[in-house]
């Protein structure tokens, strides 16, 4: 059937508006807009049409390098019934008043607003999450905490709370448009678009973004991954191999050999680690000072914090952030 017989169809088509932000994450996109393009290919109907949009209506570039054009600017009347916004790297760099007016406009307008990876970190700048619930790529969270705390954020794939969307990006692209192909169009053509795409098995709204943390560390000891678990949630203020062993009942000595027996090294190995490598993917994805990331991370000054990182990197911090 061809693209003209398609649009034939009685019922019109959802229209799409698809905000890019200069270094958007192109894998949350592609898994988005894939998903529709093939619920238009094995429907033989073009159930889903959309606009591509930029902040000044120019190409936009995505964190690979691959450019996309745009088919309009922030501003113009694109009449869509959903608006995704797609972000990536460090939303924090972007700035823009009209972006943000532009976004509160459409809401006004009963128009579903969805951001995706760094997405949701735009909506909040806009004001559109205040009160609501939401998700963001995991890499994203700390700084969002931070900046939001009114959000109800949560861990998920994807949240639906009504007009607002919210995604994690990635892979999770394609959970939610097939959800919404499913709430649109019906279960049937979402299992055949994710058959589509090799995706057999469906992920619910509020699975896991990461590893369990037994997978991530590769041990199931229950008093290893408590331990584990307390020494990442005080990243920034490192708690003493004493405390950690008496919270966990056990000696020190006691917790010493499980470390070793169960991770190969040891707890002050294991937490150094982990600080480590919260410091470098805070280089790769924020443009905080590397003064503020050493302290954000544990580390008393730059100079000790430049010195364990060439260690365990073979590379300064400059280095890591230029990566």
């Amino acid at each position: 059937m061809s693209e003209k017989d398609m649009t034939n169809d009685v019922s019109p088509p959802v229209r799409l508006g698809l905000l890019l932000i200069p270094g958007f994450a192109l894998m949350g996109y592609a898994a988005l807009v894939e998903a529709f393009r093939a619920a238009n290919t094995l429907s033989g109907r073009v159930l889903y049409e959309w606009v591509h949009v930029s902040p000044d209506g120019q190409p936009v570039e995505a964190t690979n390098g691959a450019r996309i054009l745009a088919d309009a600017r922030v501003g113009d009347r694109i009449a869509c019934q959903m608006l995704f916004v797609f972000a990536g790297g460090d939303p924090r760099h972007f700035h823009d008043p009209a972006t943000y007016g532009w976004l509160r406009q459409l809401a006004r307008g009963r128009c579903a607003i969805a951001g995706v990876s760094g997405g949701p970190y735009i909506m909040a700048r806009a004001g559109l999450l205040t009160g609501r619930r939401a998700t963001i790529h995991w890499e994203h969270r700390p700084l969002f905490v931070e900046d939001f705390p009114d959000v109800a954020l949560e861990h998920g794939l994807y949240v639906i709370d009504g007009p607002v969307i919210t995604c994690a990006g990635g892979t999770a692209g394609l959970d939610l448009a097939l959800a919404l192909i499913a709430r649109d169009q019906g279960d049937d053509l979402a299992a055949r678009v994710g058959e589509w795409f090799i995706r057999t098995t469906p992920r619910d709204a509020a699975g896991p973004q990461r590893l369990s943390p037994a997978e991530r560390h590769g041990t199931t000891n229950h008093i290893v991954l408590h331990a584990l678990a307390r020494i990442e949630a005080a990243l920034d203020q490192p708690i003493s191999r004493e405390a950690i062993a008496q919270d966990c009942g056990r000696s020190l000595r006691q917790m010493e050999r499980l470390f070793h027996e169960h991770l190969g090294q040891s707890m002050a190995e294991t937490a150094l680690a982990l600080r480590l490598d919260s410091a470098a993917h805070r280089l790769r994805t924020t443009d905080a000072p590397i003064t503020q990331i050493a302290l954000d991370c544990g580390f008393v000054s730059a100079a000790h914090f430049s010195r364990r990182v060439r260690q365990r990197f073979g590379v300064p911090p400059s280095a890591l952030r230029k990566g």
